[in-house]
């Protein structure tokens, strides 16, 4: 198995050496490449897109800042996939939306612990391969999928997420960034809706590296076994339209539509607040929250 390689961006030699010894210390299976500033850093990643799987940001450098960086790589036809972390000790709902909207999707808030940082840093890993998966899926049938004017798709796991979303998306004039805003709603259908994950729960299980195992083998259980969730595609002269529906309670869906500083350095909870800010026209909740629309304008 090949370990995944993080390029580290900060200008404090010391911050460096301690962010390195964290992630190549024992247990760890990372290799660690630095870089002293944003200019050297986009030289590596520029010279190499393919090679790093997440990118450890510091917001404030001289010559050229983090967000500076995180503008060049959103521009990137291939970097601007690679997850990217940004440490900052900025952290008003302003600050946060700014990141985000430049491309960051973690935030690590100075000081923070190695369990934490081991914890972002393995859900970017992890988020990098199902994005390339993603990706790759998408680039199979982007054309003729323009021609789609309504569809409609049954999925459980996984796989089916991936696989509908990539599809799905290609009616769309952006699919690369429809299909992860699309994904995040579809998983959150899955393992809240139709599996009953919370948020803590699922929290402690990216940490111990079990989500994906726990809901592989929920959807086995004999109460979750004939359960499904569904997407709904209208394609029409407004824009492309997406209800995707589960068969669970609902939830609060308000608590997640806004980026919310407490939540800023858990492993997830942010993929709603982004669908919403940042990849449709519009996103509505509909009901006790088992269904969301989302629009994408033409």
């Amino acid at each position: 198995m090949v370990s995944p390689v993080i390029l580290v961006v900060d200008d404090e030699p010391l911050n460096l050496d301690i962010i390195e010894e964290f992630l190549t210390g024992k247990g760890q299976s990372y290799i660690v490449e630095t870089a002293c500033d944003g200019i050297e850093a986009m030289e590596k990643l520029e010279a190499n897109s393919a090679k790093y799987d997440v990118v450890l940001l510091d917001r404030m450098m001289p010559r050229m800042s983090g967000m500076e960086v995180l503008e060049k790589m959103s521009a990137h036809p291939e970097l601007k996939y690679i997850p990217v972390i940004l440490q900052t000790a900025k952290v008003s709902k302003e600050d946060i939306l700014e990141g985000l909207k430049a491309g960051a999707y973690y935030y690590l808030t100075k000081p923070f612990t190695s369990d934490i940082l081991h914890s972002v840093v393995k859900t970017a890993v992890k988020d990098r391969g199902y994005n390339k998966a993603l990706i790759a899926s998408l680039n199979v049938t982007k054309s003729s999928v323009k021609l789609l004017k309504n569809a409609y798709f049954e999925f459980r796991s996984l796989d089916d997420v991936r696989a509908v979303s990539s599809l799905i998306a290609c009616a769309c004039d952006e699919p690369d960034k429809i299909a992860m805003g699309l994904s995040e709603l579809m998983i959150n259908a899955i393992e809240h809706g139709n599996l009953h994950i919370g948020y803590e729960e699922k929290s402690e299980l990216r940490k111990a590296d079990k989500w994906e195992s726990e809901i592989a083998s929920r959807l086995e259980l004999p109460e979750y076994k004939e359960k499904f969730a569904s997407v709904n595609v209208i394609n029409d002269l407004d824009g492309v339209t997406y209800t995707i529906t589960d068969q669970g309670m609902g939830f609060d869906w308000d608590d997640f539509m806004e980026f919310d500083t407490t939540r800023v350095m858990d492993n997830h909870g942010r993929g709603i607040a982004m669908a919403n800010k940042l990849y449709f026209s519009k996103l509505e909740y509909q009901g006790n929250g088992n269904t969301v629309v989302v629009l994408v304008k033409k």
